[in-house]
């Protein structure tokens, strides 16, 4: 069995020994450098810029500005294109923007012999600008007199949405009657989280040439095949035009689901004669002009019977998207949907969500696509409930759960397999819940501890809201061995070794005996939209199992040729078997006769492309202890576990990698991080590594992952979501834990020192 084994990664020694290339290991030199103008207004418009003294000075090749681009908006999130118009996303960029919408807006690009002379010549640009007042926050965007970011919509708001499920019972005829009823006792919460940025190792970098009248962008991406469409569209272009290469990177998050500046990169070299050029961007322009997670606000409501059974709720969301649509209502819509799927109502549910332009850089995608703000606001105010209704936190999310086969009334997405409630008692049994719980009560003094948790639900890829499809290539060698080629892209998360793996499984064979490209070229990879909502094991695994499956019958039929009198050909220890066990023919002969043979030679090959129509969720919670210093505001986490469902685990140590990292990030997302802003100006204040305060390992407790595996019927191999979720249930679990230790709820993010002594000096502790 290959999947479900604990192999080392397949890309561990050529990463750890320094082999492993990366975009700008694969730069050719010489290369122009490409540096970009930005904006020191948020709000506004370039009335004119004087290129002259830059354009003069030597070493620059050339200077463009946003006068000078093609007159195109286009769309940049890793989406899937729809052939439906009113499922496309949002065109509201260009290549350069006169119409400025953020501080550091992209407005001119140099393009010189070296790097220092490109930043030179930045210096000696002269803009005029005309400038209107700044909103970072939705409300001062959508008051009455404020002028429209963009013009088609007046009012700033990007889009709406409102969903109610069929109320049930026949008692009540709205959720606000629910809501009202005094049958029920009744709750409301608001709870706020914050911008925060992806902090990937590798920034966004690409270079950029033509050849034979194309273009080819080398790039740091998740979405190669997206990439390409994208600068077509950007370029106004055949999409045939293009050809895109991806080779390993170091981490996206989701930021690099975003096509940043590939294509204003492609269409620099088209102005330089086709000479390569480079666009390497800053720390400081990855903070500031790349993407981040959004900030949403959300004001909730819940009837709930005097058993803890929850009736009625209602959410209402406001995303804070900045100044370009990005995703666009995706994520906020996103999250309100997740706020609903993880808990049952028995009568019904509301749901509001609103995605507001402002004057902050654009937020995106970022590690769980919307469900860590709503998660937040989920599992603070089931805890609030529970605390004010005197019931057992974790009794309470049981009982109210998810059940096994729900199907979300909306988008028909189906649970076909759960072990939450599983999850909660493993996690409860780690951490020691019951024994923490009534040590810590009611506790004095200035340095208290407390044990919280929260859960999670996390869907599998993005069917049916938006296109599920994916391809790979199986090719014979002449040892025997198989290439694997696929559109999907190992971006740091272990795919490529798990790809493997499925493959082998699929095809019967060892799994050092598949040789996977892990380079994407969108000239000769098959089709896959890429590596984003924790969709790569179960939708290109469908893809890998149906091939190797095709792949594998085509390695017995050529046997049977060579073994017509043979019964019950199978694969076996690197052979061809017959029914009873007896090697007849190693695969490296059967390769060699494959190749060679002078009566049928054959290059034994499969590709495929599964469309995938079908969804599941996965499951799971987090546990924490933490030590609470009330005077200096400080939040130490003592323990901390998270409990996975996501069904079959492919390689438990890969795995138990990736939810270590997620809860890293999650951790960050608790207590420290969060982007800064000039209030009067825009301007990201903490753009840096220094500033920002990402954690560090000084800063983590041991980290613990656990399982609790389920056979998802629906998945390639039983198994559902893991890239995601990890990074999902941290933050409610640390501040419940606060909760308990302090009685103090604190309802909005991150839970830093200075933040933490304000909400303590509200609730009479300090």
């Amino acid at each position: 069995m290959e999947v479900g084994r604990s192999i080392p990664r397949v890309d561990a020694a050529d990463k750890v020994t320094g082999r492993a290339k990366y975009t700008d290991d694969l730069c050719p030199h010489p290369v122009l450098e490409a540096a970009v103008l930005h904006s020191t207004i948020a709000n506004g418009w370039v009335k004119s810029m004087d290129i002259s003294e830059a354009q003069a000075l030597p070493g620059v090749v050339k200077v463009l500005t946003c006068f000078d681009v093609p007159d195109i908006q286009y769309p940049t999130p890793g989406h899937p294109w729809s052939v439906e118009a009113a499922h496309q996303d949002v065109a509201d960029r260009k290549l350069l923007n006169r119409r400025v919408r953020i501080y550091g807006d992209d407005i001119a690009a140099v393009v010189a012999e070296d790097l220092i002379t490109a930043h030179r010549a930045l210096k000696l640009i002269r803009v005029e600008y005309e400038e209107y007042p700044v909103a970072l926050e939705p409300e001062g965007a959508m008051a009455e007199g404020f002028p429209p970011i963009h013009e088609e919509h007046p009012d700033n708001v990007l889009a709406r949405m409102d969903l109610r499920t069929p109320i049930r019972g026949g008692e009540f005829e709205t959720v606000e009657d629910v809501l009202s009823s005094p049958k029920f006792r009744q709750f409301q919460g608001h709870y706020e989280t914050q911008q925060v940025q992806h902090c990937h190792i590798e920034n966004p970098v690409s270079f950029a040439y033509m050849e034979s009248g194309r273009i080819t962008v080398v790039t740091s991406t998740q979405i190669p095949h997206i990439v390409r469409r994208v600068i077509g569209q950007a370029l106004g272009i055949g999409w045939g035009s293009i050809r895109v290469v991806k080779p390993y990177i170091g981490g996206g998050f989701g930021n690099k689901q975003e096509v940043l500046y590939e294509p204003l990169n492609a269409w620099l070299t088209t102005q330089v004669g086709g000479r390569c050029v480079r666009l390497d961007v800053s720390r400081e322009e990855t903070f500031q002009n790349t993407r981040s997670r959004h900030p949403i606000s959300f004001d909730v409501a819940a009837a709930v019977d005097e058993d803890g059974t929850l009736m009625a709720r209602y959410c209402k969301a406001v995303s804070n998207q900045g100044g370009y649509a990005s995703h666009g209502n995706a994520i906020v819509a996103n999250a309100v949907t997740g706020y609903r799927q993880l808990y049952l109502d028995q009568i019904g549910h509301h749901a509001q969500a609103l995605t507001v332009y402002t004057n902050r850089p654009a937020p995106g995608a970022m590690r769980g696509y919307g469900i860590p703000q709503c998660n937040f606001a989920s599992e603070c105010f089931m805890e609030d409930i529970a605390r004010e209704m005197g019931l057992d936190p974790l009794e309470f999310r049981k009982k109210n759960a998810m059940p096994l086969g729900y199907v979300d009334p909306f988008n028909g997405i189906t649970c076909h397999s759960t072990a939450l409630r599983e999850c909660i008692d493993k996690g409860a049994a780690y951490i020691g819940w019951d024994e923490l719980r009534e040590k810590y009560k009611n506790q004095t003094g200035p340095v208290r501890r407390g044990v919280g948790m929260a859960c999670f639900s996390y869907k599998t890829g993005v069917y049916p809201i938006s296109l599920e499809t994916s391809s790979a290539r199986m090719v014979l060698n002449q040892d025997g061995t198989v290439q694997l080629h696929l559109g999907a892209t190992e971006i740091g998360q272990g795919g490529d070794t798990v790809f493997s793996q499925m493959a082998a499984q699929a095809i019967g064979i060892p799994t050092e005996d598949v040789h996977i490209i892990s380079f994407q070229d969108t000239d000769t990879a098959p089709f896959d939209t890429g590596a984003y909502a924790s969709r790569q094991t179960y939708v290109t695994g469908k893809a890998i199992k149906k091939v190797g499956e095709e792949f594998r019958a085509k390695l017995l039929s050529y046997a049977a040729e060579l073994f017509p009198d043979a019964d019950g050909l199978t694969i076996l220890h690197r052979h061809i078997a017959d029914g009873s066990g007896e090697k007849l023919i190693s695969l490296a002969d059967l390769a060699l006769n494959a190749f060679y043979s002078l009566e049928h030679s054959v290059h034994i090959t499969a590709e495929d492309t599964n469309h995938c129509k079908d969804n599941t969720f996965a499951f799971g919670c987090c546990f924490a202890e933490v030590e609470v210093d009330i005077p200096v505001g400080k939040i130490k986490v003592l323990r901390i576990v998270n409990v996975h469902d996501s069904g079959r685990l492919i390689n438990p140590q890969l795995a138990e990698a990736q939810v270590h990292g997620g809860m890293s990030m999650g951790l960050g997302y608790a207590l420290s991080e969060e982007m800064k802003f000039d209030p009067k100006t825009g301007r990201l204040l903490n753009g840096n590594l220094l500033d920002y305060k990402l954690p560090t390992a000084m800063d983590h407790p041991e980290l613990k992952a656990l399982f609790v595996e389920t056979v998802d019927p629906s998945g390639p191999f039983g198994n559902k979501a893991l890239g995601e979720p990890p990074a999902i249930p941290v933050a409610p679990a640390v501040r419940n834990a606060v909760l308990y230790a302090t009685g103090v709820a604190v309802n909005s993010l991150p839970m830093s020192p200075q933040h933490m002594v304000e909400e303590f000096q509200r609730g009479g502790l300090i």
